[in-house]
């Protein structure tokens, strides 16, 4: 039975970033649905486009919360402390599956036809709990970008492809990062899938045509 754990874990974490929070909160709001909105997508950005920058905000924290809540709960059922700590590799990459695939359920939710967001807030919520001080430099590099561009999907795209470097960085030069090997490999996956998920955001940037936000 105890085999069975890891699995049923990345199936519960894909559920749990299958909640289409953006989705429900302008269905709320305005009985409106969000993916005939914009770019289609579940998430904040597109959310405060249609609904306000409140709703777009609400949208951010819960889509977080789902992926802190996958990491947390995935260590906790497998025994692994919680936030700190070190665990044997075959319970880091369990919990490393847990965090790609809240991420994949979040861009791929069952309950809206596979059609969702695109990953961002959820890998933030991730990585809050797996590397906070290269989220933190993200976090930077994406607010800069944004600043300076008013392009919201350009700050999400390069944030994304720089915390794997972040977290190289960190455990090279600053602290040892716990389960390095499983935490680095997770934030490439879910890098790689966050730019696969601004796919059309790129080709529009290259066109000139993207939406700034305001």
């Amino acid at each position: 039975m105890q085999q069975l754990f890891p699995i049923a874990i990345v199936i519960v974490a894909y559920l749990l970033g299958s909640i289409p929070f953006g989705y429900l909160i302008v269905r709320a709001r305005s009985g409106a649905d969000i993916r005939e909105t914009g770019s289609g997508g579940t998430g904040a950005t597109n959310v405060s486009r249609r609904a306000g920058k409140g709703a777009g905000v609400l949208t951010l924290l819960l889509d977080a919360c789902k992926g802190t809540a996958a990491v947390l709960l995935a260590r906790f059922i497998l025994g692994m402390p919680i936030f700190s700590g070190t665990a044997s590799e075959s319970i880091a990459l369990w919990v490393a599956a847990a965090a790609v695939f809240v991420v994949i359920g979040h861009m791929f939710p069952v309950w809206l036809g596979f059609r969702g967001g695109k990953g961002v807030a959820t890998a933030v919520g991730v990585f809050l709990v797996l590397a906070p001080l290269a989220l933190g430099a993200a976090g930077v590099i994406f607010l800069l970008i944004v600043f300076a561009t008013r392009y919201v999907s350009l700050g999400s795209i390069v944030a994304a492809s720089t915390i794997p470097l972040f977290i190289w960085l960190q455990h090279g030069l600053i602290r040892q990062v716990n389960e390095f090997w499983p935490t680095w490999s997770t934030a490439v996956v879910i890098a790689v899938l966050i730019i696969f998920a601004h796919r059309g955001n790129i080709h529009r940037l290259l066109k000139g045509t993207e939406s700034k936000f305001s």
